[in-house]
């Protein structure tokens, strides 16, 4: 456990943020592992299939982890107040909310599955196996939900390193297990679906298990099981919102590679390539932003908001420093990385689909510092437990991008495509810092009135 409510915020934002980089890393290296073993030891129609599961699965895992860090954001607050009677009870509700959405929400999907995967175009040959996918893995979303909530709530307390070892288990575990299932068990595409779900099981009972004996300090005790509305609705009222940004993030991606796929397999090709590099280079931003939400969060709860501010600003200005880096990187390597994800079968395709690339990251790299900001801003208030803000940046990221991929795609070709992610960064950077400042100028009116309040009284 890390209390983050003392000492100097840069460093302690830096601690924290470098296990959580590490982690998006070998996430990275997760979602990475089942399609290169799918392809390798099955064959082309099994690597479309997985290839056509992959929003509905993307959709699921974004969502509950959304929610589940809304969940924890309460946890942490309460842990920074030194509240520990509503930080267990709030532990409690987490769970509860958490099993109640997990059940409903993949039930749901489970029931919809024929009718959303024919509105996906699935082709005949692959719909078998892409079905079959996406069954076994809204069976085992329970354990998909309990990890990540998991994770959310020993990061609430501060530690970003435990979660680290239990995805590197679990990543592992996982490649281990679909090489087992796939190719000794003659299981196909389900395979990979049921090495997913059992690599997460397995990771949540140790978790559990170690949970037990470090975190004790997290254990509920049986009066904290008993349901309070209203401290349900205040979980929700975080958790919601906040699941519903990361659904209409989802939502923005499918229609922007829709977009795409009308303009031939080399954009197709170039743009994933482009995307594959455009996500590594973001990892430090996102993990930056992670750290932001659980530093924020206990100092909110502790009620220290010249700590937020000045680590706030801190954390800016480093993911400026970051953005400049990571621009020079790609211009400088750019071509060299690109080339990694492609074959070298037809020299003059392959570098047409490098010069494409080239153009989408050369366009992109140059607004990294917004998107940096949004990672800042968006999680601090999070953490301050404003997530209507962040909501409605989302919802201008998906307006703006949806703009771009539609209509000046068709005036200005394959280059409007590659405005797209800097309109939306620009556009839900400028509405979340906004309302960052907003909240912060509110928060500090109230404590104000409060502490005239009590001298007056």
């Amino acid at each position: 456990m890390q209390n983050m409510t003392t000492g100097k915020p840069l460093a302690l934002i830096i601690k924290f943020a470098i296990p959580l980089l590490i982690s998006n890393c070998f996430q990275q290296l997760y979602s990475i592992s089942d399609i290169l073993l799918v392809g390798n030891l099955i064959g082309v129609e099994a690597l479309a299939a997985v290839g056509a599961a992959a929003p509905l699965f993307f959709f699921l895992v974004v969502v509950s982890i959304g929610f589940t860090n809304g969940l924890t954001v309460i946890t942490a607050q309460s842990f920074g107040a030194k509240n520990y009677k509503k930080m267990r009870k709030s532990v409690a509700t987490a769970v509860t909310l958490s099993m109640s959405f997990t059940v409903l929400f993949s039930f749901t999907i489970y029931l919809l599955l024929d009718y959303l995967l024919k509105i996906m175009n699935v082709p005949d040959e692959i719909f078998s196996d892409t079905k079959g996918f996406i069954s076994i893995i809204c069976i085992g979303a329970v354990m998909i939900v309990t990890f990540n909530l998991l994770s959310g709530l020993m990061r609430a307390l501060g530690d970003s390193k435990t979660p680290l070892y239990f995805l590197i288990f679990t990543t592992l575990t996982n490649i281990i297990l679909n090489v087992f299932f796939i190719y000794h068990c003659h299981l196909g595409v389900r395979g990979s679906a049921c090495g997913t779900v059992v690599a997460m099981t397995l990771s949540v009972i140790l978790c559990l298990l170690y949970m037990s004996k470090k975190f004790a300090i997290l254990r509920p005790r049986k009066g904290d099981w008993k349901i309070d509305i209203d401290f349900c609705k205040k979980h929700l009222i975080i958790a919601v919102p906040m699941a519903i940004q990361f659904s209409i993030i989802a939502l923005g991606s499918a229609i922007t590679q829709s977009i795409c796929n009308s303009f031939g397999f080399e954009t197709i090709a170039a743009m994933t390539a482009a995307m594959r590099v455009e996500q590594m280079g973001a990892q430090p931003m996102v993990s930056f932003g992670v750290a932001m939400s659980t530093y924020v969060a206990q100092n909110y709860g502790a009620r220290r908001i010249a700590r937020i501010r000045h680590g706030v600003f801190a954390c800016s200005t480093v993911s400026l420093v970051l953005s400049i880096v990571l621009a020079l990187l790609v211009f400088c390597f750019g071509k060299q990385v690109i080339n990694i994800f492609l074959p070298n079968e037809n020299p003059l395709l392959t570098d047409k689909i490098i010069n494409l690339a080239q153009t989408y990251l050369n366009i992109s790299v140059i607004f990294y510092f917004f998107l940096g900001q949004i990672f800042i801003f968006r999680n601090s208030c999070q953490g301050m437990g404003n997530s209507v803000i962040p909501m409605i940046s989302s919802i201008v990221e998906l307006l703006m991008r949806v703009f771009a991929a539609i209509y000046l795609a068709r005036i200005f070709g394959f280059v409007g495509l590659c405005v797209a992610s800097p309109l939306a960064w620009i556009g839900g950077a400028a509405v979340v810092a906004c309302g960052y400042f907003y909240t912060i100028k509110k928060i500090k009116y109230h404590l104000i009135c409060k502490e005239s309040f009590l001298i007056a009284g």
